[in-house]
């Protein structure tokens, strides 16, 4: 089980990587990941190998690399055709792979679990997980990540007002939607994936 501070350098170092293409130096990491000092980095970094989630390669500058990249072939299903949810088709097998990664995996993603019925309008239902884009910027329509007055993070879509002020519309009719001048309102992220599990 990772802590909280390693699971955020794990997130910078892989985001690092996807981005430049290479790893980040022990000071990168510190700057990056809001740590105090390389020591700590490095002890972060340690931990994250024991872990099983990096690899370390001695005498190597930037001797950092990703276990997972590795094994981004495993996150495949096979994709065998199509299924009606509406009138019946015929179910086609098709030799394809549905790669997972596309969707779950790339830079500066992060997943949440959703706690509510704000958004059951748009699918999205108490107990599912969602995976974001981290950007802070967002346009219209979009299903956000939004931080209000720098304290509390709600999943709503995104509509700017021509008088600059932000409305975060709940996908529920029985909640209102929230207005608030723009200084109020920080943009996380992005929905880009949706998890949800039976049984």
């Amino acid at each position: 089980m990772l802590t909280v501070a390693q699971r955020r350098t794990l997130s910078f170092i892989q985001s690092f990587i996807f981005r430049n293409g290479h790893a980040p130096s022990l000071s990168e990491i510190a700057t990056g990941s809001g740590i105090r000092s390389k020591s700590v980095a490095h002890k972060h970094v340690r931990a994250l190998a024991e872990a099983g989630h990096l690899r370390l390669i001695p005498g190597r500058k930037r001797g950092i690399e990703l276990v997972e990249v590795a094994q981004t072939d495993s996150l495949t299903l096979p994709l065998l055709g199509r299924i009606a949810a509406g009138r019946p088709i015929e179910a086609i097998a098709e030799q394809e792979q549905l790669n997972l990664a596309d969707y779950l995996l790339g830079p500066d993603r992060y997943a949440l679990r959703v706690k509510g019925d704000s958004m059951i309008g748009a699918g999205i239902l108490n107990g599912d997980f969602i995976i974001v884009q981290r950007q802070d910027t967002a346009d219209d329509n979009q299903i956000v990540v939004a931080l209000i007055d720098g304290e509390e993070a709600t999943l709503k879509r995104l509509q700017h007002r021509p008088d600059g002020e932000i409305r975060l519309i709940a996908e529920n009719p029985a909640m209102p939607t929230l207005t608030y001048a723009p200084e109020r309102v920080s943009i996380q992220g992005v929905l880009v994936c949706q998890l949800r599990r039976y049984g």
